[in-house]
């Protein structure tokens, strides 16, 4: 007998690998499928990863350190503030707080909320976009929002703007959602969230008023559109679509009344708002959407203009396409939404009422986003609107990476002045130190306190040898200075190095004062520095 052959069995090598391919593939294919079925959460997704890349890196500026003390506070604390000034911040300055108790408080964690924000907004301008023209013009629209230089400035800003453009872009696709139920007879819960959402969004910041205004135009634009066509179409707003928004918005305005009432006595802290002057066509033209770019401004005005004018005129020819009728009522919406605030604000400024400054016309970014698009889409067939579209977003890609530049915020460098006290600190680690602040450039009120709140962990165990009037007890932003021939010497102690930060001259310079008194004490001036407009000056015990 013979023993049976014996030998190998040869699998090929891709036998194996098929599956797991094959996996990847049906995974890949399902990644696809699930980005167009579900583009808000997918350009969603995609504005909070831009707004929050690179957060961490500009170095924070005065109204973000404002964000950062008055959310640092206690409860009873921030009440009191908000009864003497930032009234109109105070619902933000509120989640802040509530924020920075669940993860704490550095740069990132102050500005990943906008981040979040704009990636909300940048969803909601796509839902709105399908809602009004299609799938096309929402997607184009949301891209565009995430686009626009203002934009990624918010998206990456320890501020409230973010989440007004979320609120008013929000507000404006409940109304339209209660205008179309109500024709169904489904509207009164959608009139009931449209109220609440406007109280809330005028409670978080009183600007959004004008949003509601603005959606009273476009009702009566609406209605005018209506009135004047023979078409035989059934119309969009009733009698009682009317009487509801009235309802609503009367509602609201009831509720907030108190709220505005106290916003306006603090008007005295928009004191920095200059009148009207030669700067006020750039900052309508370029700054307020556009990141002061004029060549940017220019070609985003024209398509602007471009979508307003032909999404109306397609309107009104003879026998209108449907897709022509809902790209005209996409104008209806955002045109009042974008123009609008911006007219009031200028036209209450030119009155004498000075309260227009760029960064407040952040509500009508989404609109802006819908009317550019509406320009884009215009363009056939799809593979060179593609191309239409990225040629856009690609000129925005300089200012999307300059507002995550170290200086992008207002030239600020605190947080290389906040890095060079702690790498001299850390060499010295025994030393007993105190600090002096002094005034900051551009904020001779504020003391460069504002410093270490921005960046308290280089300023650990430093007693502020001037401080007078905590500004958390008293109710106010800011701590401010006492006599110094007084405070200095009475607080110093053991301490042997003192650390004075301050402006550049063009500041209330109170270090000359500081570098009197010290030297009374046996101090002298060991190290100097200076980083764009903050210097630091190193006192030692001789």
């Amino acid at each position: 007998m013979t023993a049976p052959q014996t030998g190998t069995i040869r699998v090929p090598a891709s036998a194996g690998a098929t599956p797991v391919r094959t996996r990847l593939r049906s995974a890949s294919a399902a990644a696809r499928i699930a980005a167009v079925r579900t583009p808000e959460l997918t350009i969603g997704a995609l504005g909070v990863v831009t707004g929050a890349l690179f957060a961490w890196v500009p170095s924070l500026w005065y109204d973000e350190a404002a964000t950062v003390t008055s959310a640092q506070r206690s409860w009873p604390q921030l009440w009191a503030e908000l009864h003497t000034v930032d009234a109109v911040h105070g619902l933000y300055y509120a989640l802040i707080h509530a924020w920075f108790w669940l993860v704490g408080y550095t740069p990132f964690t102050l500005r990943f909320p906008s981040a979040l924000a704009i990636g909300v907004a940048a969803g909601l301008v796509v839902a709105l976009g399908r809602r009004l023209g299609g799938r096309r013009l929402g997607i184009t629209a949301g891209l565009v929002f995430l686009a626009l230089p203002r934009v990624q400035w918010a998206g990456s800003e320890g501020r409230p703007y973010a989440t007004i453009t979320t609120l008013a872009v929000c507000l404006t696709l409940v109304g339209i959602t209660a205008v179309r139920r109500t024709r169904t007879g489904f509207g009164r819960r959608w009139w009931v969230a449209y109220g609440l959402i406007a109280a809330l969004s005028v409670t978080f910041n009183v600007y959004l008023s004008l949003a509601v205004v603005a959606h009273a135009v476009t009702l009566g634009w609406t209605l005018l559109a209506q009135r004047s066509r023979a078409d035989g179409r059934a119309p969009v707003l009733s009698r009682a679509v009317l009487v509801r928004w009235v309802v609503a918005a009367g509602a609201a305005a009831v509720v907030v009344s108190p709220l505005v009432l106290v916003v306006v006595s603090q008007s005295k802290q928009v004191g920095w708002i200059t009148g009207i002057s030669e700067r006020t066509f750039p900052q309508v033209f370029a700054t307020s959407w556009f990141g002061g770019i004029d060549s940017y401004a220019a070609v985003a005005w024209a398509l602007l203009v471009t979508g307003s004018v032909v999404g109306l005129a397609a309107a009104h020819r003879r026998s209108p396409s449907v897709r022509a009728v809902l790209r005209a009522q996409a104008v209806r919406v955002a045109l009042p939404l974008a123009l609008l605030p911006t007219a009031a604000l200028v036209g209450a400024t030119a009155l004498g009422e000075h309260l227009y400054s760029p960064k407040y016309a952040s509500l009508s970014l989404p609109f802006v986003a819908l009317l550019i698009a509406l320009a884009i889409t215009l363009v056939r067939p799809r593979a060179v609107l593609a191309a239409a579209l990225a040629v856009f977003l690609v000129i925005s890609v300089p200012s999307a990476i300059d507002v995550k530049t170290p200086r992008s915020k207002q030239d600020s460098t605190w947080a290389n002045a906040a890095s060079i006290i702690e790498a001299e600190r850390s060499a010295t680690p025994g030393a007993n130190g105190g600090v002096v602040f002094g005034s900051v450039y551009g904020h001779p009120g504020t003391t460069a306190e504002i410093i270490r709140v921005s960046y308290p962990w280089a300023f650990t165990g430093l007693t502020d040898l001037g401080v007078r009037k905590d500004g958390a007890e008293s109710g106010v932003l800011w701590n401010q200075n006492g006599d110094l021939a007084t405070t200095i010497p009475a607080r110093l102690g053991d301490i042997d190095t003192v650390w004075f930060v301050g402006g550049t001259p063009k500041a209330r310079n109170i270090q000359p004062e500081t570098a009197s008194v010290l030297a009374e004490n046996g101090f002298h001036a060991e190290q100097h520095w200076k980083t764009g407009r903050v210097v630091i000056t190193e006192y030692v015990r001789g």
